[in-house]
């Protein structure tokens, strides 16, 4: 968390501008290919401010691991209209359609977490945050909808989720989405 945001105050335009460049590059090259002086000069900041708003490369990466949490999260929130159910199937619904769209190029989680193999290193803890609630939103989704057993079934759903947004870069987009229908259908019963 930055200090702007323990201040109550709007980001920097120019931490906005970082983070916004790196998470252009991250999701397009990878994040170790991408170098700290590309980020600075296609953003159009100092390098000082650069390392007052992220002192290293990997409090950068963990911003963005972080700042696309966020964004899921919202988008999560925005599809909480119908019943638990419905709202489960809007998720994976939502997740098709990125997934199939063209500028898709993985999951930004698990793309970083190839390049943090350390499961103790604080990149690997934001992807471990992010994957929990993702899980815990399942679960509580399920035992709303009365689900008999959410936990195990949650488990299932995040195992689906891994599978489809590595499936959606590697195999037919169409086919890829039938199988989550079906999938999703058996597991929710």
């Amino acid at each position: 968390m930055s200090a702007e945001t323990l201040k109550g105050s709007r980001p920097s335009s120019a931490r906005t501008r970082v983070l916004e460049t790196a998470t252009r590059l991250f999701y397009a090259e990878g994040v170790h290919s991408v170098g700290i002086d590309r980020i600075i000069a296609e953003a159009g900041v100092a390098k000082a401010t650069f390392y007052h708003h992220f002192p290293s490369k990997d409090d950068l990466v963990r911003a963005y691991v972080e700042e696309q949490s966020s964004l899921q999260r919202t988008v999560v929130a925005t599809m909480r209209a119908g019943s638990p159910r419905e709202t489960l199937q809007a998720i994976f619904a939502f997740m098709c359609d990125f997934g199939a769209g063209p500028g898709y190029r993985g999951c930004p989680f698990v793309n970083t977490a190839a390049e943090y193999p350390d499961p103790a290193h604080p990149v690997r803890q934001a992807i471990a945050e992010h994957r929990r609630w993702n899980r815990d939103l399942y679960r509580d989704l399920l035992a709303a909808d009365g689900h008999p057993d959410a936990e195990r079934t949650a488990d299932i759903l995040l195992l689906l989720r891994d599978g489809l947004v590595v499936g959606f870069d590697l195999d037919d987009p169409a086919a890829v989405r039938a199988a989550v229908h079906e999938a999703l259908a058996r597991v929710l019963g």
